[in-house]
């Protein structure tokens, strides 16, 4: 594989504007009636290919299938930096990686508490119906969100995918264009998404793709939200009253020392892929190999890609989150006469190993005094991070305890007697 260094960019956030115009609205109502079909179609066409291996079983793809080369590339996600790619700007065929966007729009809609994870999830006949890897879920049968969440992000369940979507949107289709309206909203150029689950298109409709770049946007993404490393990074769990054993699709999370996720996808036109996070001591790093032709292909590239940039690159320490800084500020009104502010975060500079650290510099903005009363988490100034005169990062700075006003003269005369 053909891998070279790329300098960072930059990565549009998931509150990017969602206001769509007339001709927008016209595109979700297109991609609507398109999705319909498509889905429809995958259904059917899933069921028919019943001997199709699933994500964890998967044979060799045929030689004809794929390119000589796999797709690929390493994000560090703090600063969106790509550290190495290979055609990573290239559409692919998601396969199963399409229920990382299921992933980041139920955590989002957790974390904003217009979903819970001890919601019940009630499973649809069309649910039911999915082929490929599932569950076997009964049209009827019920389970937690955070049961369904664990059979998609683990098993990679194509039944228990659909089922949190029509909870969701009320439908597979709706939830698709809610999936395409995240991807534009993170910026994802090269994507587009056709199914809830990544299930393989039938007969003349086009597939779930994404570029491996964009699969790193997503993944940088999800791991903002805790309940997915939570899941991603499950080895084997009971499913149905332990019936039902999940296994985790992605070996990496039991081969790959701090490996803790995230999501693996397989069908013969697509290929083994795979998008893998690691951290090791203050550095995490996202690999993306799209396309791989042979099983635990995928596993053994992203595993050497990862490696290569824990060895190459770190994250070199600025601030510990509550530790004092070196600077103090005086404080009037007060008993105590000055104080130091703490860092409000942990923070660091992404840095290749044996670069010159003397380009990292450090500002303290902070005010000539502070006047007393001052609570414990007040902030009272901000630090500003340059590596070659180039911003960084701006952290807050702290009070690190209560500091009381002192009282009046009067007052401490009158105490004496």
């Amino acid at each position: 594989m053909k891998i070279f260094s790329r300098s960072g960019e930059s990565v549009a956030g998931i509150s990017a504007s969602r206001k769509f115009g007339f001709v927008a609205l016209t595109v979700a109502l297109a991609a609507l009636t398109s999705a319909h079909t498509a889905l429809a179609a995958r259904r059917h066409h899933a069921a028919a290919q019943a001997e199709a291996p699933d994500e964890e079983s998967g044979a060799s793809t045929s030689s004809t299938a794929l390119g000589a080369y796999s797709e690929a590339c390493v994000l560090e996600p703090v600063t969106g930096t790509v550290i190495f790619e290979s055609n990573d700007r290239a559409p692919w065929p998601t396969a199963s990686l399409a229920k990382m966007m299921l992933m980041l729009i139920v955590a989002e809609k957790i974390h904003d508490g217009s979903l819970k994870l001890t919601d019940n999830i009630t499973t649809s006949r069309n649910a039911a119906e999915m082929g490929g890897s599932q569950v076997y879920l009964k049209e009827n049968e019920t389970f937690s969100l955070d049961d369904m969440m664990k059979a998609v992000v683990v098993h990679s369940a194509n039944d228990a995918s659909v089922a949190v979507a029509e909870y969701i949107a009320g439908s597979t289709e709706s939830f698709v264009v809610m999936m395409n309206q995240q991807a534009a909203a993170l910026g994802m150029k090269d994507s587009h998404y056709y199914s809830a689950n990544g299930l393989p298109p039938a007969k003349g409709e086009p597939p779930d793709v994404a570029s491996a770049y964009d699969q790193a946007i997503l993944a940088r993404e999800l791991l903002k939200y805790p309940d997915v490393i939570r899941w991603a990074s499950i080895d084997t769990a009971p499913f149905r009253a332990g019936t039902f054993i999940l296994r985790n699709t992605n070996h990496m999370v039991r081969t790959y020392p701090g490996c803790d996720g995230l999501k693996t996808g397989f069908y013969d036109k697509a290929g083994f892929n795979v998008v893998a996070t690691a951290k090791r001591n203050d550095l995490r790093l996202i690999a993306v190999v799209l396309g791989s032709q042979h099983k635990l292909t995928n596993f053994k590239e992203a595993s050497e890609m990862l490696s290569q940039g824990f060895l190459n690159y770190e994250m070199h320490p600025i601030a510990k989150k509550g530790a004092p800084i070196s600077q103090s500020v005086p404080v009037t009104d007060a008993d105590t006469n000055s104080i130091k502010p703490i860092w409000g975060r942990d923070a660091g500079v992404f840095v290749k190993r044996g670069d010159e650290k003397n380009a990292i510099k450090v500002d303290y903005n902070l005010p000539p005094s502070i006047a007393a009363p001052l609570k414990a988490g007040q902030q009272i100034g901000t630090a500003n991070v340059t590596e070659g005169g180039k911003p960084v990062a701006t952290i807050a700075l702290l009070a690190p305890s209560d500091v009381a006003k002192s009282a009046s003269l009067t007052k401490r005369l009158l105490s004496i007697f």
